[in-house]
């Protein structure tokens, strides 16, 4: 019987500890680079931001926004992770950003777009890097491309950044944009994605960005 309790409790104990893992291990991998940003305004979860030029690895998948994505993201990452003429690797950066393909218009590290069943999947470069001095990629579905400085409202929220959630988070900052008068420039909202899947949801970072006139 000791041996049973004490067995329970080697198992209570190896349960606990990955827990803990797991809770540490997303923030703490989610403490890379980020794409520069200064705040013009801001009212509550809502912040209207100013982004520096970026240069931005980008491909462009079909299929729905999960599954898009995804292979997106796999894309990219074997671009960075080495999968290069220089066979040299990319620092991770942050967030990852959903956006329409047809406008591609963010500075941040990954960038998903999609019209229709059409999304377009990016990595913004970390900043030392120019257009001279990042590996080309070995994957003719992975290009790169040199964004402007661009401004965004953008709204902030934790949870499963889910359909649902994201057209709400989508409607709040539209009706925002529109009582505020500002001008939007997005055919639609980008989705910025901060954490690793397994980051628990109460500690992830999501985000609505819609690209507004200065």
């Amino acid at each position: 019987m000791k041996k049973i309790k004490q067995k329970k409790m080697m198992w209570l104990t190896l349960a606990l500890t990955v827990i803990v893992g797991v809770v540490l291990l997303g923030p703490a991998m989610s403490r890379v680079e980020q794409a520069k940003y200064s705040i013009v305004d801001y009212d509550g979860a809502i912040e209207i931001r100013d982004y520096a030029p970026k240069i931005i690895a980008q491909t462009t998948l079909s299929g729905d926004r999960k599954e898009a994505i995804g292979q997106g993201f796999r894309v990219i990452a074997d671009y960075i992770f080495g999968n290069n003429t220089s066979a040299k690797k990319v620092a991770m950066t942050a967030p990852v950003l959903q956006q329409e393909s047809e406008k591609i218009a963010m500075t941040a590290p990954v960038l998903q777009e999609g019209s229709g069943d059409s999304w377009s999947v990016a990595f913004v470069m970390p900043d030392e890097y120019t257009m001279e001095t990042l590996p080309k990629p070995n994957n003719p579905l992975v290009t790169l491309i040199q964004v402007p400085s661009k401004r965004f409202a953008v709204i902030r929220f934790s949870g499963v950044a889910d359909d649902q959630n994201l057209q709400a988070h989508t409607a709040k900052l539209e009706a925002y944009i529109k009582s505020h008068e500002l001008t939007m420039l997005s055919v639609t909202p980008a989705y910025a994605f901060y954490n690793p899947p397994w980051t628990l949801p109460f500690m992830r970072r999501n985000e609505v960005m819609i690209e507004v006139s200065k």
